[in-house]
C-alpha cells in the first residue's frame, strides 16, 4: 500500500524560518501504522504547487519548491494515505527581484547552512492517519493529517488541518504546514542553536503551503 508525501519549501521554502527553544538536534522518529487501503492516485506533478514563506526580524522571503513525485491512497471517495517526494534541488525565491542576489539567496539555502541538497536532495512526506473536521465548512479544512515529515534524513512527526476533496477520480490536498526547521538541524540565523542575534535572527517557523493533485 502507498502512503503520502508532502512536502515540505519542504521544506524548502521554509528555508527561512524557525521557533526559537527547540529542541535542536533530532532524531529519526518511527511510526508503527497499519497500511492504507484503497486505490493509489498518483500525483499530477505539473498540476501540484508547494510555496514557502520564512520570516526573519528584519522582513521576509517566499517562494516555490517543486513536487517530485507522490500518491494518494483513496477508499470509497476519502483518502487513506499518501506519500509526497519534494525536489529540494529546485527550490525558487520569488520576492527577490533583482537576479544576484535572487541566485546568491537560492545558493544560500541549498548550501549547509540550510538544507544541504548536495547531500539531501530530497525532502520527504508520509500521511500515517487522517481525522475527519466535524462539521467543517465548505472549502475549510475537514481533515486532520498526522504524517512523518523528513528533512536532512531527520524525521519527525507533524500535524495539520487539511482540506481535502475526491471527485470523479480526483483527488486533491490543500495545508498550510508550520515546520519548525530547529528540528531539522537548519542551523543558520537560528536563536535556538547561537542564542540572542537581534536583527540578524531568522525565525525557527517556516510555513509551507501546498496544493496537490491526484488521479487515478
Amino acid at each position: 500500500m502507498k502512503k503520502l508525501v508532502i512536502l515540505a519549501s519542504l521544506a524548502s521554502a521554509v528555508m527561512f524560518t524557525a521557533t526559537a527553544g527547540n529542541t535542536p538536534k533530532a532524531t529519526a522518529t518511527t511510526e508503527v501504522a497499519n497500511p492504507a487501503k484503497g486505490r493509489v492516485y498518483n500525483a499530477v506533478v505539473e498540476k501540484s504547487e508547494i510555496k514557502w514563506n520564512g520570516k526573519k526580524v528584519t522582513g521576509e522571503h517566499y517562494g516555490a519548491i517543486s513536487l517530485k513525485s507522490g500518491n494518494l491512497t483513496v477508499d470509497k471517495n476519502k483518502v487513506t494515505g499518501g506519500k509526497f517526494v519534494i525536489d529540494m534541488n529546485s527550490i525558487t525565491v520569488e520576492d527577490i527581484k533583482d537576479a544576484e542576489y535572487n541566485g546568491k539567496l537560492v545558493g544560500h539555502l541549498k548550501n549547509d547552512d540550510f538544507f544541504g541538497v548536495d547531500k539531501f536532495p530530497t525532502a520527504t512526506f508520509e500521511i500515517k492517519s487522517l481525522a475527519p473536521i466535524a462539521k467543517a465548512a465548505a472549502g475549510k479544512p475537514n481533515y486532520k493529517v498526522n504524517g512523518l515529515l523528513t528533512i536532512k534524513g531527520i524525521t519527525k512527526p507533524v500535524q495539520f488541518p487539511a482540506t481535502i476533496t475526491v471527485k470523479d477520480g480526483v483527488a486533491t490536498a490543500k495545508a498550510d504546514v508550520t515546520v519548525n526547521r530547529a528540528q531539522y538541524d537548519v542551523k543558520y540565523g537560528s536563536e535556538t542553536f547561537f542564542g540572542s542575534l537581534g536583527d540578524k535572527a531568522i525565525m525557527d517557523d517556516f510555513t509551507v503551503s501546498f496544493n496537490v493533485t491526484a488521479k487515478q
